[in-house]
C-alpha cells in the first residue's frame, strides 16, 4: 500500500511537468522559471532514485515493484528536460538582448 501512495505522490508532482516543458518550448522564455527550483527538484528526484537502489527490501522485490522507480525516472527526465530548456532559452534571451 505504501508504494501505491508513493506513486500517487510522484504522479501528482509529475503531472505538471509535461505542461511546463511545453510552455518552455512554446514561449522560448525563462520568464516564470526558477533555476534554483529546477535544480532542487532535479536533485530531489536523483535522491529518490538513489534511495530505491539502496533499499534492499525494494530491490529484493524489484520485479514486482519496478513501477515505483519508473515514475521517479519519468519525472526526473521531465524536470531535466525543463532544466535543459531553461539554459537554451536563457541563451536565446541573452543573444536577443545583445542584438
Amino acid at each position: 500500500m505504501s508504494e501505491i501512495l508513493e506513486i500517487i505522490m510522484i504522479v501528482s508532482f509529475g503531472a505538471s511537468w509535461p505542461f511546463n516543458v511545453m510552455k518552455s518550448i512554446k514561449t522560448k522564455s525563462t520568464k516564470g522559471k526558477s533555476l534554483l527550483f529546477l535544480c532542487l527538484i532535479t536533485f530531489g528526484y536523483m535522491a529518490g532514485i538513489a534511495s530505491k537502489f539502496m533499499n534492499e527490501a525494494y530491490m529484493a522485490s524489484f520485479s514486482e515493484k519496478w513501477y515505483v522507480l519508473f515514475f521517479y525516472v519519468l519525472n526526473f527526465i521531465m524536470v531535466s528536460t525543463d532544466l535543459v530548456l531553461y539554459f537554451i532559452n536563457r541563451k536565446r534571451e541573452k543573444n536577443q538582448a545583445d542584438s
